[in-house]
């Protein structure tokens, strides 16, 4: 087929399906057209149709909302350089796709442009921050879409929508001309992909530091492509149940771990029970210190390229009171967060020496109902009154009280985040509901290659990609081959 012809074919599943769905919240569709109609660069993907998250992917003459009322309007003058390469690469961008507010939470359910629906089941979430590239992958819009993860925002949504995605290790990807590093190091793009070899081609593709960098991973001894289907080991594989930063792990969640262990062990890995030791109640807020000291920067950012004022009524409740609570905390405080993710991070590196992946559920629960994980009454009500009290006692305890809930649905992948290490969600199980339950694995830094030969080596083991969610099964027609 030509690149028009698939160009089209691609249209025509987003006009069909993402009515149900709401992956994709701006469209490009004239100017895919062009691209793909006009010679396109003898890239590895040449002619494939691509989605941006609306996220940090500067797109000239684009919009770039972050999903928040006071960008709406906001148009980029250039291209961020990962974009720029998505472009060498050959890929045609179809549009933007959606994400929450800022990209701070694991579900995908802006104010501004309404919730995203999981395709397997459309009451579910896709996760988030980049539920839209998930759902909208999942759902055969497009085979590969662009995502960033901050704190899971690329594995999370993977799990919950049945999708390969890898968070490459820190440095490896490019995040200028805009971006020297996001959330002190801990957000890195790449994207989602129905196949193992697609995520490794396009790393291929994006990898290496652009001009100026503050630092860059090692570069691989080989392309990442060349490690699809690869000797993968025998590693030396730990597994844990139990949820590294929250309090439980839901059966659903327990039981595809131990599959995926037993698994692995089939394959001829070596396989035993093991997690790395560190204080959760310490880690949980270094993080949370992180996130809500860039939110507050974010908002006034925002109000930086728009020329307004930032209001708390132009922010979700959540974002402001996270920005109220970074716009308060001593800067002291918040070097000392930032000494203890690097203590946190060695005494991990160490762990490491001993094994060369850790397996995990990637989230601690299936994925929830819409809404479901929406403040209340009464938590909006104290968010409104905190985020108006500049008091850092006040906002501290709200802070910690925050951290234990944020974090026990999604309670394992923000540790990758933190020690910069590459991880990935490997969709190997559904529950009996029909839902996805990913597996999370996670090598040394700079060791994607090792995870790309792994999960090349489940996918053989175990394949899903002809697994598709009823939304597509049932849709009919030729769109669904």
């Amino acid at each position: 087929m030509r690149a028009s012809e698939v160009t089209e074919a691609a249209i025509a599943r987003i006009e069909a399906r993402n009515p149900a769905v709401n992956a994709v919240i701006h469209t490009m569709f004239e100017q895919a057209r062009r691209t793909a109609s006009a010679p396109l660069p003898d890239g590895p993907f040449s002619g494939v149709p691509f989605l941006l998250k609306d996220l940090m992917a500067a797109c000239a003459g684009e919009p770039l909302t972050s999903s928040c009322r006071l960008l709406a309007g906001y148009v980029p003058d250039h291209d961020s350089e990962l974009v720029a390469r998505h472009r060498r690469a050959g890929l045609v961008i179809l549009g933007k796709t959606n994400t929450p507010e800022l990209g701070i939470l694991g579900v995908t359910e802006p104010l501004l442009h309404g919730p995203t629906r999981n395709p397997w089941q459309l009451e579910h979430t896709p996760g988030g921050s980049s539920g839209g590239a998930a759902a909208a992958v999942a759902a055969g819009m497009v085979p590969v879409a662009h995502g960033g993860d901050g704190g899971g925002s690329i594995r999370i949504p993977a799990s919950c929508c049945g999708v390969f995605g890898l968070k490459p290790s820190r440095g490896r990807n490019p995040l200028g001309p805009d971006f020297g590093e996001s959330w002190c190091g801990m957000v890195q793009e790449h994207g989602l992909t129905r196949s193992v070899r697609d995520s490794a081609a396009l790393l291929d593709a994006t990898c290496g530091p652009d001009l100026g960098a503050p630092y860059f991973a090692p570069p691989p001894p080989r392309p990442f492509l060349a490690e699809v289907g690869a000797e993968p080991g025998p590693w030396r594989i730990a597994f844990t149940a139990e949820s590294l930063f929250g309090e439980r792990t839901h059966p659903d969640c327990r039981t595809a771990v131990e599959d995926a262990a037993h698994l692995c062990e089939t394959l001829g890995h070596s396989v035993s029970e093991a997690a790395p030791e560190f204080g959760k109640a310490a880690l949980r807020r270094a993080y949370l210190a992180v996130v809500a000291v860039n939110t507050a920067r974010a908002i006034d950012l925002a109000g930086e390229l728009t020329r307004r004022r930032p209001t708390r009524a132009a922010f979700e409740r959540e974002t402001w009171f996270l920005g109220a609570i970074g716009r308060h905390m001593p800067a002291n405080e918040y070097q000392a967060a930032l000494d203890h993710l690097h203590v946190v991070r060695r005494s991990v590196a160490a762990f490491f020496e001993r094994y060369d992946v850790l397996l995990t559920p990637t989230l601690a629960y299936p994925p929830v109902r819409i809404g479901a994980l929406a403040p209340t009454g009464g938590q909006r009500l104290a968010m409104r009154v905190l985020g108006a009290i500049p008091s850092h006692r006040v906002l501290a305890r709200a802070l910690d009280e925050m951290a234990a809930e944020a974090f026990e649905t999604s309670a394992n992948t923000m540790l990758f985040n933190q020690t910069g290490q590459p991880a990935m969600s490997v969709p190997l199980w559904w529950n009996p509901e029909g839902l996805p339950i990913g597996a999370q694995f996670a090598a040394r830094y700079g060791e994607e290659g090792l995870l790309f030969r792994l999960a090349a080596q489940l996918e053989q083991a175990r394949p899903c990609f002809g697994r598709r969610p009823p939304l597509v099964t049932q849709a009919g027609g030729p769109a669904t081959r």
